[in-house]
């Protein structure tokens, strides 16, 4: 199941690089400061058809790196190493194996080169000059007219943290719980220079609602690891969340709810049928009618099409999904990480498995409370001509129950030409103006605000 982001379907970037750009002399690399290379550095990686913005800053021996389509800003190299007119690093933040080795030549006052990723070689070429961060018009700026807190509160063996919003005066105000996508994601779920859940928690704390957004697993101030949780540890947290919010005295303990993008699509209704007196409102948005097996069999026809596979390569990915699934379903994780062979493998963990054997019907036919779905006529990754439907048969049941379809958003809820993962961070709206409109206009008739 993708990620908001963004990052099951992430871009060529995200998997193993190794960066290497032609040597220009013989003399003996050695750690140390850059020759002529501090101060800041733009350019792009000619990632085909979607060329994409990299930022580099060399200072006191030492390096940054930033791509802003990637969400990564000011990270950290390692192993920095120079002659007078070459220069590698490592980049642990873009990938766990990822190394850079450049040439610059005073004489042009360039820094260029080719990029090895996943097998592919992409030309990166840098001037002097600071990247540009990517337009993003609906983040919020301070002044705000509502209260900002950090939090943290524990969650069984871990500790959550995470950022409350609240609107002036005393309340109580209903409020509004977001779970993010598959992966370990920050409380913002940022990814492809988007933070959805910043804007969409400003869209409703301005609506009148108390919004916990929180960092997950092992990501920010929380501890832990996303890697091992199971469904039952993410439910968990998600119910730890009601209960940090209940004993808030400005929050309304009868009026609080989940809206979970994607994977939390997943979770939110499971925690809500785990526990439905602490919730009182679902809110999906791109989250999954199939099951984990249907939505892995799915992405991989789709992926397979686009790359024009014969009917035949189309029934052996089928076939190779459903062996996955069976493995996950028995437990075996050894033998599913054989499966997948080394490219997966390290893909493959607790809580991959727990989404792969996820059957969403149960926890949707047994919602009580008011249900709204959201889908987006240009998702191709949970598509709603394969989710709309049984979503609205699971819930028929709920007679408060709404599914609705956006003319035009993608995955991300944002107005998409192709709705491909490689627009992401070309729209500059992160969240389309008409969903958010949509998604509070519903809320405020469902559970008005104080």
């Amino acid at each position: 199941m993708p990620r908001q982001a963004p990052r099951t379907l992430a871009l060529t970037l995200a998997l193993v690089v190794v960066l290497v750009l032609a040597a220009c002399s013989k003399e003996e690399r050695r750690p140390g400061k850059p020759r002529g290379l501090d101060g800041d550095w733009v350019g792009v990686i000619e990632v085909p058809g979607a060329p994409i913005d990299l930022g580099l800053t060399f200072a006191d021996g030492g390096a940054t790196i930033t791509i802003p389509a990637q969400g990564l800003s000011d990270a950290e190299l390692t192993e920095v190493r120079t002659t007078s007119t070459e220069v590698e690093f490592r980049a642990p933040q873009v990938s766990a194996d990822a190394a850079f080795a450049g040439s610059y030549r005073a004489s042009t006052g360039r820094l260029t080169g080719t990029l090895t990723a996943g097998g592919q070689s992409l030309a990166v070429s840098l001037e002097r000059g600071k990247v540009a961060a990517p337009e993003r018009p609906q983040e919020p700026a301070t002044p705000l007219p509502y209260r900002v807190e950090g939090v943290t509160f524990d969650a069984g063996d871990v500790t959550i943290a995470g950022t409350l919003t609240t609107p002036e005066g005393a309340g109580p105000f209903p409020a509004v719980v977001l779970l993010t996508g598959a992966g370990a994601q920050d409380r913002d779920e940022a990814g492809f220079g988007h933070k959805p859940f910043l804007v969409l928690s400003d869209a409703l704390t301005r609506a009148g609602y108390a919004v916990l957004r929180t960092d997950d697993r092992g990501v920010g101030g929380t501890t832990g690891s996303d890697d091992d949780a199971t469904y039952e540890d993410l439910t968990a947290d998600a119910l730890a969340m009601t209960d940090f919010l209940r004993a808030r005295p400005e929050v309304d303990a009868e009026r609080i709810g989940l809206l979970g993008h994607s994977q939390g699509g997943y979770l939110a209704p499971l925690a809500a049928a785990r526990a439905p007196e602490k919730v009182a409102f679902v809110i999906l948005v791109a989250g999954p009618a199939q099951t984990g097996c249907e939505v892995l069999k799915y992405q991989g026809r789709a992926q397979l099409e686009l790359q024009q596979g014969t009917p035949e390569q189309l029934s052996a990915s089928d076939a190779s999904t459903q062996r996955l699934c069976d493995l996950l379903k028995a437990g075996d994780l050894d033998g599913a990480r054989a499966l997948l062979g080394d490219d997966g493998a390290a893909t493959l963990t607790p809580t991959m498995a727990a989404q792969t054997n996820y059957d969403p019907e149960p926890a949707l036919r047994a919602l009580r409370v008011p249900t709204l779905a959201l889908f987006g006529s240009k998702d191709i990754q949970v598509p709603p001509a394969l989710n709309a439907a049984p979503m609205r048969r699971f819930l028929q049941g709920n007679g408060d129950a709404t599914v609705h379809v956006v003319d035009g958003a993608n995955h991300l809820m944002q107005p998409a030409g192709t709705g491909t993962p490689d627009e992401y961070a070309q729209i500059t709206t992160t969240i389309d103006p008409g969903v958010l409109g949509y998604l509070t206009t519903w809320l405020q008739e469902q559970v008005p605000p104080a």
